[in-house]
């Protein structure tokens, strides 16, 4: 990080991957501009935490649709490994306390609701997600905590159309030394103040002011790359107002996956990345990835309403499920071999109040209202304004680029 100029040509507001994305696109043509961020970090929802001497992903982990994702040519740009084995989901779970008959009806039952939604979705027919659902199917309070997992929202509040139009070439990889870890290291050697929120943007002159807890900034253009939960929350506020971008980000709101890590001291021959899940009749559930990388922990997902309600209890409810959730499954004895180590709490982020964003039935539509450019001086980024990308990283970095590609081509930077 190097010092930023006062009056930059172009102000990117964020250090998340859109914004650092933005930032080094306009750094390769050597730009007037400043990358401001609000935590006392860059990569926002890309969060790396080394506790007990492992690197833990606490947001983003995974490079999904990998051999096409532009930061798995980052990462080895930077060096950094690439562990290509198959992800846990793709493999069976543990059969204890989850057949392998059982885990084959499930997966058809997935599939048959997958097929339902893209259905819908080329027919452009928008409806909760949950209106698919097969009535009296057993599996269904796991499809939608799958559906937590997957979109951090219950499928009652997941638009068809848009989950439809996702792309996943099928192809994850991860990185051991940390997804949040990669996105915070391209931020290096960039012009970027961190503790420097940004208040509001008035628009009203020929320059753009933006107002911080540090100061104001004038420019000629900005690059809002904030998730939409601040924006509809007026964390950040326009003036003259936008609500237009107001609506649209209220219907792309983040939904809620959350990550709670536990220790080991016995792996008790457990697999090396294998899965286990612990109550399968409702959606109120977690799920588990056993030892990642070969390491003592055990790593457990929580998402959507239920992740909120172990939020309020803090880490110490998160793993007192967990640990309960285990023991059901794997015996009592467990119980004294387990620890917490630590675990996200998304929705109670003041810079985040969520983990990615899904759009509400029926409004499938308001990410291009939210990318739309204001005055072609006000542009928007971030995994919330991708049409095919939503919810991933590498979604948040192609956003970032194109909108430093935007303000590019309309003639800034340039002469004041």
């Amino acid at each position: 990080m190097v010092d930023i100029p006062d009056n930059p040509d172009i102000l990117v507001i964020g250090a998340g991957a859109a914004g650092l994305a933005a930032a080094r696109r306009l750094a390769q043509v050597h730009a007037s501009f400043a990358v401001i961020e609000a935590r006392a970090r860059p990569g926002g929802r890309a969060w790396t935490a080394v506790v007990g001497g492992y690197p833990l992903d606490l947001g983003c982990g995974w490079l999904h649709s990998a051999q096409t994702n532009p930061l798995a040519d980052e990462a080895a740009r930077k060096k950094f490994e690439i562990d290509r084995s198959l992800p846990p989901w793709r493999k069976d779970a543990d059969a204890r306390g989850f057949p392998m008959k059982d885990q084959r009806d499930y997966r058809r039952a997935w599939a048959r609701l997958h097929a339902r939604m893209e259905d819908a979705a080329k027919a452009r027919v928008d409806r909760p997600a949950r209106d698919l659902l097969e009535p009296g199917n057993r599996w269904n309070p796991m499809l939608d905590a799958g559906s937590t997992y997957v979109n951090g929202v219950e499928l009652e509040k997941l638009s068809v159309i848009d989950f439809g139009r996702y792309e996943d070439s099928g192809v994850n990889w991860r990185v051991p030394a940390g997804l949040g870890a990669l996105v915070a290291a391209l931020g290096e050697g960039l012009p970027l103040a961190c503790n420097c929120a940004a208040t509001r943007i008035d628009h009203s002159g020929k320059r753009l002011r933006v107002d911080t807890t540090q100061g104001g900034f004038t420019a000629r253009a900005v690059i809002v790359a904030i998730p939409t939960n601040l924006i509809a929350g007026e964390a950040l506020r326009f003036s003259p107002s936008l609500p237009d971008k107001l609506q649209a980000a209220s219907r792309l709101p983040l939904g809620l996956a959350d990550k709670l890590f536990l220790a080991i001291d016995d792996a008790r021959g457990l697999p090396v990345d294998g899965r286990l899940y612990g109550a399968k009749d409702r959606a109120a559930m977690g799920s588990y990835h056993l030892r990642p990388f070969g390491r003592p922990l055990i790593e457990g997902y929580f998402g959507g309403a239920f992740a909120r309600g172990l939020e309020a209890g803090g880490a110490r409810a998160f793993a007192d499920y967990a640990i309960d959730d285990i023991a059901g499954v794997l015996g009592n004895d467990m119980r004294k071999h387990l620890s917490l180590v630590t675990c996200s709490s998304w929705a109670r982020d003041p810079f985040a109040l969520g983990s990615y964003s899904h759009a509400l039935p029926g409004y499938s539509d308001e990410r291009a209202t939210l990318a739309k450019p204001v005055e072609e001086r006000i542009f928007f980024a971030g995994e919330a304004a991708s049409k095919h990308d939503f919810s991933t990283a590498h979604g948040a970095w192609r956003t970032g680029v194109a909108a430093a590609e935007a303000a590019l081509e309309r003639g800034l930077p340039g002469p004041p």
